[in-house]
Formats: C-alpha cells, sequence, structure tokens
C-alpha cells in the first residue's frame, strides 16, 4: 500500500470519477485500496471537496459524483466525450444557431462542461442551467448540423 501526495491521489480520484459512477465517499476509499492507494474517507471527503465535486442525478436515478468545472490541459478524449453524452443526454433540439441538450436534473454543468473542453470547431460555446445545456454553434454549420452530431454521440 501506497501513501500518494494529495496531487498524485486528486488526479487519481479525477481519472477514477472520469471513468466510472461512483456514488459514495465508501466505494471511492475501496476502489483506491483496490489500486494500492490509502486515504481515509476523510482524506476522500476533503479531496472531493477541493475539486469541487458535486453529487447528480445519472440515467436510472442513481446519484453519482462529479466534476463540473475540471480543466485539463489536453482536450477529453472522443470516446470520454461520447461517454458522457450517452450516459447524460436524454434530448437533443436545435433552432438557428443553437443547439438544445436535455439531461436528468443536476447533469447539465457535466455535459456543458465537456462540449467546452472537447474544443469542437463547430461548438462556439455552451451555457449549462439545471437540465439544460444552451449549444451556441458556429453560424455556417448552424445548430440543425451541430444537433445531429450531438445527438449521434448521445446515441439518440
Amino acid at each position: 500500500m501506497t501513501t500518494l501526495g494529495k496531487p498524485q491521489r486528486q488526479h487519481r480520484i479525477l481519472r477514477m470519477l472520469e471513468d466510472q459512477p461512483i456514488s459514495s465517499q465508501a466505494q471511492l476509499v475501496q476502489m483506491l485500496e483496490a489500486d494500492g492507494i490509502v486515504a481515509t474517507q476523510a482524506t476522500v471527503s476533503r479531496d472531493l471537496e477541493d475539486l469541487g465535486a458535486v453529487k447528480v442525478r445519472i440515467p436510472g436515478g442513481a446519484m453519482a459524483y462529479a466534476i463540473p468545472e475540471y480543466t485539463r490541459e489536453r482536450a477529453p478524449t472522443d470516446d470520454h466525450l461520447k461517454r458522457l453524452m450517452s450516459e447524460f443526454v436524454v434530448e437533443v433540439a436545435h433552432s438557428a444557431n443553437l443547439a438544445v441538450l436535455r439531461t436528468p436534473p443536476g447533469s447539465a454543468h457535466v455535459v456543458a462542461s465537456a462540449l467546452d473542453r472537447a474544443s469542437l470547431a463547430s461548438v462556439l460555446g455552451t451555457v449549462a442551467g439545471d437540465d439544460t445545456v444552451l449549444v451556441v454553434c458556429n453560424e455556417s454549420v448552424g445548430g440543425a448540423v451541430v444537433a445531429a452530431e450531438l445527438a449521434v454521440l448521445a446515441g439518440l
């Protein structure tokens, strides 16, 4: 068993939260332990607080931790964006140069953050509410095309 420094442990926690739904601090402690990392529930609680983790409702009604404002130096992979879109986006609509994504309550910020970090050429930016993401699209591409692309990513 290894005791990692705070930055390394928090990085590992971020990776775990990206890879699968984690619903409790106890579950996260067990997962870290399975990776050979010593961390108490109190330490994990502080780490989640430092990282800005929030619990969001995922499809099926369960709650899981997510990092809404998490930014990394590299853009997320297409697989990561596709996974988030398929987990959280339940409906896609469009109008002019806008696409509108519907999510379960409390999940819109996770999708918006992932889209912002993906740096898609056709997406100028996003605005997230509780269960709705407004995607502002490049005028030359249009909302209908972007909405169709995002619907495919979401598996809709």
